[in-house]
């Protein structure tokens, strides 16, 4: 579960030297401490530094950037999740029972964890021989810390410091190592947040030997699985060949050229639960224990004996954990089918089958190419190495790996993309209308406006005459070198291709050897921003404003128009984890709702931000209304703010949490061509956009009035919603 946000499209690089000399300045002296936060801007793609200070720390709220950055996080979610926290309780109440402990909380967030072990040391009878030490780096997080520590009248039991666990010494931030340590600074995948680095650092630094820990331990475990839903998420190779429309992204030969990155993906596999067999019993990985310094490596064999016939195309992983010393507190995020499916003996955990939570998934490991043949009782070698951050997997099978490695200049992208461009209909339609419009045009000159390697080729390879520049803005030398390797391969040349690797304002004539642009296309797609809410994508209409002076008068734009849709839907799940917080596990954490985006007894008709799920993973969904357009976004116009507004009539009886939001992409000026983005599709994230509390709707008397409005300066889009 990510402690910090991820910047879409910008990754993490210190602040510019201007901002390090006055970090080092204040550091320096004696005010406030301060901090950077990297933000994009969703229409340019360029990354802007927000200073964060600890100033006026009895503020109530931080900053609505910072709150924004903070709500797209998953500790909300994380604090709904009772059965974790129930977990948490027992275990540290279970450890915690001398009155001397100096318990180090690493990775505070909340403070909750941090409140528990000073409640747990009270209890034991502690009159302040004990003590009770956390930190927190992410300096707008360690704010909220203090916040609710004051709320619950912990600020002098709790000592916050805002800095990662490697930057506090003993003897300066600590009196002394520490006897026990508490923490929850894990992932779906269990290491990428740095686990193992950290507890490394704590075992040789902070912590005393042997000491006491919550968890105690964590086990990885995984199964082997046959998916086509998986499968096209990876074979590209196959799906193209399946296409059958002459256009090879991964022509012949070079199947690895463009493939899903070799790692874990973090995905909900309960909503595949309909759509894969197993193929193996779950198996045993690794084991971390936490009250012991970890190997920075490790690899294991394991012996695997297929339960069934058919084709591995994925491993699906997941973890146990074992909370307490005594092996009596458990907490699991395998997929609820596995324990239904399954003749194997896991852990009883304190969630049982588990509601549905977003701060821990499944990851999914693909094995490579079109996967591998198995047959029932057949034994399979499966080696798996973990890293500092990761696991990997590699299948054998009698003695021989299943997969050929990825060469190491491929292009890689995240599986939703890859399962996109091996679609049949979404390809068929780009090429249609990209080929109608070059039909017009005798040597048309093309700009390919964003990422998008499947336009540039199929521009070059429809019409020999044409000359492309592909912008490439987030692939830049990666798209070149793989654009170069698969035009050598389909046969075509490159001298009609020019790849610019920049952003649209830095393009001028001189680049287009003054040729007016004729042609200009785009997905739209942005390497490094996959994910974003879907109208963020509308970078594509401030990049066409911005290259409006080197179009000519006749020039077409593919998409022409995007549409904004959207659809009041039941989602219980997502709620669940979404709405505010009062008691959790017996601490006031009101103080963080408005911080978080929480939904749920808002003030008036103020409701939470509008964030991006793949609803087909939100666990329970229901559509209760049909789909509405509410805006219209005309590529043919300079960018421009907007505004809609409709009435919602219900089609169906049930409790309205939300709408789901997103982009349908015209791509052709008579509109017979759309190419949707709705929660029909896996390929792509909707916005969500929840209520202020749940609406018990019906269709014969409920209605409500919902407008929205954008912002062409920021990019953002601001929706309200008002039940008649």
């Amino acid at each position: 579960m990510p402690r910090c946000p991820l910047l879409l499209g910008a990754a993490p690089r210190p602040p510019p030297a201007a901002l390090r000399l006055l970090l080092r300045r204040r550091m320096a002296s004696s005010e406030p401490a301060r901090a950077f936060q990297l933000r994009l801007n969703p229409l340019t793609g360029d990354s802007e530094w927000l200073v964060v200070d600890d100033a006026e720390p009895e503020a109530p709220a931080p900053p609505t950037q910072h709150r924004q950055l903070l709500a797209a996080t998953s500790y909300l979610d994380m604090l709904n999740d009772a059965a974790r926290n129930r977990a948490y309780r027992h275990a540290i109440d279970a450890t915690v029972t001398d009155p001397t402990s100096r318990v180090l909380d690493i990775g505070a967030g909340t403070g909750l964890l941090s409140m528990m072990a000073a409640r747990a040391l009270a209890a034991a009878g502690g009159d302040g021989r004990g003590s009770v030490s956390a930190c927190e780096a992410y300096l707008p997080m360690g704010k909220l810390t203090r916040r609710v520590l004051r709320a619950n009248g912990m600020q002098n039991k709790v000592k916050v410091f805002h800095k990662r666990s490697d930057e506090l010494r003993v003897g300066v931030e600590l009196d002394s190592r520490a006897d026990t340590m508490v923490s929850e600074i894990l992932d779906s995948e269990l290491l990428g947040e740095g686990l193992i680095p950290t507890l490394q650092h704590a075992h040789d630094e902070l912590l005393v030997k042997n000491p006491k820990s919550v968890p105690y331990r964590a086990t990885t475990y995984g199964v082997l699985v046959e998916s086509t839903s998986l499968w096209k998420m990876h074979d590209l190779h196959s799906n193209e060949a399946n296409a059958e429309d002459g256009v090879w992204l991964t022509p012949g030969g070079t199947e690895n050229i463009l493939s899903v990155k070799q790692q874990q993906h973090a995905m909900q596999c309960d909503a595949l639960a309909d759509e894969i067999r197993l193929l193996s019993e779950p198996f045993k990985v690794f084991e971390f224990d936490f009250w012991k310094r970890p190997d920075s490596h490790g690899e294991t064999k394991i012996e695997i004996r297929a339960t069934a016939d058919g084709h591995a195309h994925a491993i699906i992983s997941w973890w146990v954990l074992q909370l307490d010393a005594a092996g009596s507190v458990f907490y699991s995020t395998a997929p609820r089918w596995v324990r239904q499916l399954s003749g194997v003996d896991l852990p009883q955990c304190t969630n049982g089958m588990k509601d549905w939570c977003d701060h821990w998934k499944q990851c999914v490991w693909f094995i490579q190419g079109t996967g591998a043949p198995a047959k029932k009782d057949q034994n399979l070698s499966l080696r798996a190495s973990h890293g500092q951050t990761s696991i990997s997997y590699q299948l054998n099978m009698n003695d021989e790996v299943s997969s050929r490695s990825p060469k190491g200049d491929h292009l890689t992208l995240l599986p939703e993309r890859v399962g996109l461009y091996g679609d049949k209909d979404w390809r068929s339609a780009l090429i249609s209308v990209v080929r109608n419009a070059m039909s017009e045009r005798s040597s048309p000159t093309c700009i390919v406006a964003d990422d998008s390697v499947f336009l540039a080729l199929i521009v070059s390879s429809l019409l020999p005459s044409s000359k492309v520049i592909t912008m490439f803005p987030g692939l830049r030398d990666k798209g070149l070198n793989y654009l170069q390797a698969v035009v050598n391969a389909n046969n075509l040349s490159m001298d009609r291709i020019k790849v610019i690797g920049r952003k649209a304002p830095s393009l001028t004539m001189n680049d287009l050897q003054n040729e007016k642009v004729n042609l200009i296309v785009g997905e739209p797609f942005y390497h490094g921003s996959e994910g974003i809410l879907p109208w963020q994508n509308l970078r594509f209409w401030n990049e066409r404003t911005l290259l409006d002076p080197l179009l000519s008068e006749n020039a077409f734009t593919v998409p022409c128009k995007g549409i904004l849709r959207f659809c009041a839907m039941s989602l219980p799940d997502l709620w669940r984890s979404r709405c505010s917080l009062r008691d959790v596990e017996g601490f006031d954490h009101s103080v963080v709702n408005d911080t978080f985006g929480a939904c749920g007894d808002l003030p008036g008709e103020q409701q939470g931000p509008c964030l991006p799920y793949y609803v087909w993973q939100c666990g329970y969904t229901k559509k209760l209304s049909k789909v509405y357009s509410l805006m219209d976004f005309n590529f043919s116009e300079p960018i421009h703010s907007c505004f809609g507004k409709t009435k919602i009539e219900f089609a169906y009886d049930g409790i309205c949490h939300g709408f789901a939001v997103w982009i349908d992409w015209v791509l052709d000026e008579k509109s017979l061509t759309v190419i949707s983005t709705g929660p029909e599709s896996r390929y792509w994230k909707q916005g969500v956009q929840l209520l202020s509390r749940p609406v018990q709707v019906n269709p014969s008397n409920s209605v409500m009035h919902v407008e929205a409005r954008f912002d062409h300066d920021t990019g953002e889009l601001t929706f309200k919603s008002v039940l008649l």
